[in-house]
C-alpha cells in the first residue's frame, strides 16, 4: 500500500502533473537545499566545453557542474531553463566567487535565487485568434459523451498554444542570458516540463490541430520549423540551446505534406520544399552509414542515430553524471568511457525512446544504461520514417521537378532494399533492428516494427494471405485480449519509459494507420480463433516476440488479501477481455467487418478509454454532461482540485492509470495525447462507444476488497513498484 501511495503522490501531484482544464499563470520552482551547511560531494573534473553548446552557464562547464551536484531542484531540467536576471558576465563573476570544495547549498541557493528568474518566463500563453469551439469533426462522433469529451478535448489547445515573450527575452546586447531558441511565430508545447516547442511531437500535435481546423497555427509551427533548419541547417530536439546537438525522428515532410493535403495551401512548399531538402541532406552527412547485409552480401546507406557528445546533457545533467559516475560501478568509468556513454546517453534521447532496453547492447538483458547501444543499432523506425520522407516529398514536387521527384523516389527505393534485407525476418513475420556490433538481426520485438507497414513497406509474404497478413498483427490481437489498456512499445518492464507497461499516444496512431495500409483483400476475414486450448498468443508466430508467453507481463484482476492477482498468464484464462466478436472497451463488432477493421476499431476505443479514463480517475469533468468522480475516488488518486490531467504516456494494464519509469515523473498537458484523441474521434467517431472506465475504489490503491470483474486494470506490483522507485530516487536523490 505504500508503495502505491507513493506512486501516486508522485504522478499526480499537482506541482509535478498540471491541470490540463484551467488557465494559470507559469509555475515556477524554489531551489531548496536538503542540508543547507552541507558542502557538495567531491565531483570528477568537469567534461570538455562542447562546440555546439557556447554557453559558460546552461551549458557543460563548472558551473552547471555544481549546481546540479548540489541538486536543488527535483528535475534538473528547470534550472538551464531558468533566465539570468543580470549580465551573463555578472553571474559567472559572482559563482567565481565559490570555492567548489567548501561551497555549501545553502550559499548556492541564494546565489540561484539571486541571478536567476523564474523558468519558462521568456514565453507567454495568448489567445487563439477565431477559435471555434465546435469544429466540424464533432458532427463524426455519434457516442454523445465522447463527443463532448472531444470537444473538451480539443479547447485544451487554449492552455497549450505559446509565443516567445518579447518584453522578457534575452537576447544579443541585453542585460540576461537564457538557453530559449526565439521563435518567430506561435505554436504548441506538449505540456509539464516540456514548455517549449519538441520536433517529433509537434507530428500528431499537428494532426490535432489540422482536425481542429486550427489550421493558422500548424502553419505557424511549420514556420518555426523552418525557420531552425535555415539557422542551423537541420530542426533540434527541442527549442533550447541545449538540444543543438542532436535533432528527434524527421517528420518535417510528413507535417508538411498532411497540411498541404488537408488545407489544400501549397503556399508554404515555396519555402519549405529547399528546406526540406536542407534536412534530409543534413541526415545524410550526420547520421548515415553503409552496412554489408550478412544476409545478402548487399552494401546499404542506412541511417543511426549518433550524437557527437561527450559531456552530460545539460537538461538532465545531474541523471546523466550520476550513471556515468555510480559509486558502484565497477570498475569505475574512466574519462573516455564517461564521453562515450554521454553519446550514447544523447543518442537515445535523439531516438525518441529514451530509454530502452530495445536500444541496449544485449536487448534480452536488463543491463543499465551502461550498456546502451544506440550508436551501434540501425533502427527500423528511423528509416521507414526516413524512406516515408522521400516518398512524400517525391510527392509534393509532383510533375513540377522531374529530377527531384525521382531523386526521392530511387532514393525511398533504395531504403526499402536495405529495410527488408536488413529488419526483415519472413519466418517471424517482423521487422527487428539490425545491430552493429553483432552483425546481425536483434531478435527483440517492439512497436518499431509497425513503422515500415506504416510507411508503406509491406512485403510480399504480407499480400499473399490473410493468414499472413494477420500474422503481423497477431500481437495487436493479444493486447486487446489480453490487457486492459493500449498497446506497449515492447514487452519487457525494465524500468525504463519506453518499455512496458507504458503505451505511448503517437504508437497507437501508427499501428491504426499500419493497419490501413493492408489491401482489403487481405483484411477481410474474421479474426482467427486460437487453437484449441491456447489464448490469442497461440496465435502469435513462433519467436515473433522472443519471449515464451509465461514471460510475458501480467494483468491483473482482482485483489485477496491485500495482494494483487494476476491473469492466469497461459491458456484461454489469459484473454480476460474477450468477448463475443470484440474485446472490453474495443466498440462493437458489426455485421461483415474484417479483422483488420476490426483490430483498428478495438485500437480506437482503447486509445479513447486509456485517454479518458485516466484524466476522470484524475478529476477531469464536463459541466452539465460529466459530474468529476466522488472524493472518496478522487483520494485514491490524490486528484481533488485538480481538473483532469491528459497524460504523456498510459499504463497498459490499467486504463485509469499514467504511464511509469524514467529519468522524470510523468507529465500532463498533453500535446500528442491530445492530438490523438482528436484525431481518433474524426476518424473513427461511428464506431466510438461510452468508455468503460473501473471504479477507483475496487482497486488495491484504494484499499477496497477483491472484485471479480476481469476489466478491473490494476498495475502489477513489478510496475508500482519500479514506479514508486524511480519517483522517490527523483526526489530525495
Amino acid at each position: 500500500m505504500l508503495t502505491a501511495l507513493v506512486t501516486l503522490a508522485c504522478l499526480l501531484s499537482p506541482s509535478l502533473a498540471q491541470s490540463s482544464t484551467a488557465t494559470s499563470p507559469v509555475q515556477t520552482a524554489t531551489a531548496v537545499a536538503a542540508d543547507p551547511n552541507a558542502v557538495l560531494p567531491s565531483q570528477v573534473a568537469d567534461p570538455p566545453k562542447q562546440a555546439w553548446c557556447p554557453s559558460d552557464i546552461f551549458c557543460a562547464g563548472p558551473l552547471l557542474q555544481t549546481i546540479n551536484i548540489a541538486n536543488l531542484y527535483s528535475d534538473d531540467k528547470t534550472f538551464v531553463d531558468k533566465p539570468t536576471n543580470r549580465p551573463a558576465s555578472d553571474v559567472l563573476s559572482d559563482f567565481s566567487k565559490f570555492n567548489v570544495t567548501t561551497v555549501t547549498e545553502e550559499q548556492l541557493v541564494n546565489f540561484v535565487d539571486s541571478d536567476f528568474s523564474g523558468e519558462g518566463l521568456e514565453l507567454e500563453a495568448i489567445a487563439i485568434a477565431n477559435f471555434n469551439s465546435n469544429p466540424p469533426f464533432l458532427n463524426n462522433v455519434t457516442d454523445s459523451l465522447v463527443r463532448s469529451w472531444a470537444q473538451t478535448v480539443h479547447g485544451f489547445w487554449t492552455q497549450l498554444i505559446r509565443t516567445t515573450n518579447s518584453s522578457t527575452l534575452c537576447g544579443a546586447g541585453s542585460d540576461c542570458e537564457s538557453s530559449l531558441i526565439p521563435l518567430n511565430h506561435t505554436f504548441v508545447i506538449p505540456g509539464g516540463r516540456f514548455r517549449e516547442q519538441y520536433y517529433w511531437d509537434s507530428f500528431w500535435i499537428v494532426e490535432g490541430l489540422l482536425e481542429s481546423q486550427l489550421f493558422d497555427v500548424a502553419k505557424d509551427t511549420l514556420e518555426n520549423f523552418m525557420d531552425e533548419i535555415s539557422l542551423f541547417g537541420f530542426i533540434p530536439n527541442g527549442g533550447r540551446i541545449y538540444y543543438l546537438d542532436r535533432s528527434q525522428p524527421p517528420v518535417f515532410i510528413q507535417m508538411l505534406q498532411r497540411y498541404v493535403v488537408v488545407t489544400g495551401d501549397t503556399s508554404v512548399l515555396t519555402r519549405g520544399l529547399p528546406l526540406a531538402e536542407v534536412e534530409l541532406a543534413w541526415w545524410a552527412s550526420n547520421r548515415q552509414v553503409q552496412v554489408t547485409s550478412p544476409f545478402t552480401n548487399q552494401t546499404h546507406a542506412m541511417y543511426h542515430y549518433a550524437v557527437v557528445n561527450s559531456a552530460p546533457r545539460p537538461e538532465s545533467y545531474g541523471d546523466d553524471y550520476l550513471t556515468a559516475n555510480n559509486p558502484a560501478t565497477n570498475p569505475p568509468l574512466n574519462e573516455s568511457q564517461r564521453a562515450d556513454l554521454y553519446a550514447e546517453l544523447a543518442s537515445g534521447a535523439e531516438s525518441g525512446w529514451d530509454y530502452t532496453v530495445r536500444f541496449f547492447t544485449n536487448p534480452t538483458q536488463n543491463d543499465g544504461l551502461l550498456s546502451l547501444n544506440v550508436r551501434g543499432t540501425i533502427p527500423v523506425d528511423l528509416n521507414s520514417l526516413l524512406y516515408r520522407d522521400h516518398v512524400l516529398l517525391a510527392g509534393l514536387y509532383g510533375t513540377s521537378n522531374a529530377t527531384a521527384t525521382d531523386a526521392h523516389l530511387a532514393a525511398a527505393a533504395a531504403l526499402k532494399s536495405g529495410i527488408l534485407d536488413l529488419f526483415w525476418d519472413n519466418d517471424k513475420i517482423a521487422f527487428y533492428d539490425f545491430n552493429l556490433k553483432t552483425n546481425s538481426r536483434n531478435n527483440f520485438f517492439s512497436v518499431a516494427h509497425f513503422y515500415p507497414i506504416w510507411s508503406g513497406i509491406i512485403p510480399d509474404i504480407l499480400l499473399s494471405s490473410s493468414d499472413m497478413a494477420f500474422a503481423a498483427f497477431s500481437s495487436v490481437n493479444m493486447v486487446m485480449n489480453r490487457y486492459n489498456g493500449t498497446f506497449p512499445s515492447t514487452f519487457v518492464i525494465s524500468g525504463q519509459q519506453w518499455d512496458a507497461p507504458n503505451a505511448w499516444p503517437p504508437h497507437q496512431y501508427i499501428i491504426i494507420q499500419a493497419l490501413n495500409q493492408l489491401p482489403s483483400n487481405v483484411t477481410g476475414g474474421a479474426i482467427p480463433t486460437p487453437p484449441s486450448g491456447q489464448s490469442s498468443f497461440g496465435l502469435i508466430p513462433s519467436g515473433q516476440l522472443g519471449l515464451s508467453e509465461d514471460q510475458l507481463p501480467g494483468q491483473a484482476v482482482s485483489v485477496k488479501n491485500r495482494q494483487v492477482v494476476n491473469a492466469t498468464l497461459t491458456g484461454p484464462g489469459a484473454d480476460i477481455n474477450t468477448l463475443s466478436g470484440t474485446v472490453v472497451n474495443g466498440g462493437n463488432a458489426t455485421s461483415g467487418e474484417g479483422w483488420g477493421a476490426a483490430l483498428q476499431r478495438q485500437m480506437a476505443n482503447r486509445y479513447i478509454t486509456s485517454a479518458f479514463c485516466s484524466w476522470h480517475a484524475t478529476g477531469g469533468s464536463i459541466p452539465n454532461v460529466l459530474p468529476p468522480l466522488p472524493n472518496n475516488q478522487l483520494n485514491v488518486t490524490l486528484s481533488i482540485g485538480v481538473g483532469g490531467n491528459m497524460f504523456e504516456k498510459f499504463s497498459f494494464a490499467d486504463v485509469d492509470s499514467a504511464g511509469s519509469g524514467g529519468e522524470y515523473t510523468v507529465q500532463a498537458g498533453f500535446g500528442w495525447t491530445n492530438g490523438v484523441v482528436l484525431w481518433v474521434a474524426s476518424n473513427f467517431g461511428g464506431v466510438l462507444n461510452e468508455p468503460q472506465c473501473p471504479n477507483l475504489l475496487d482497486s488495491p490503491l484504494g484499499g477496497g476488497g477483491a472484485t471479480s470483474s476481469a476489466s478491473h486494470g490494476i498495475v502489477a506490483p513489478s510496475t508500482l513498484f519500479m514506479t514508486a522507485l524511480a519517483c522517490v530516487a527523483h526526489l530525495l536523490f
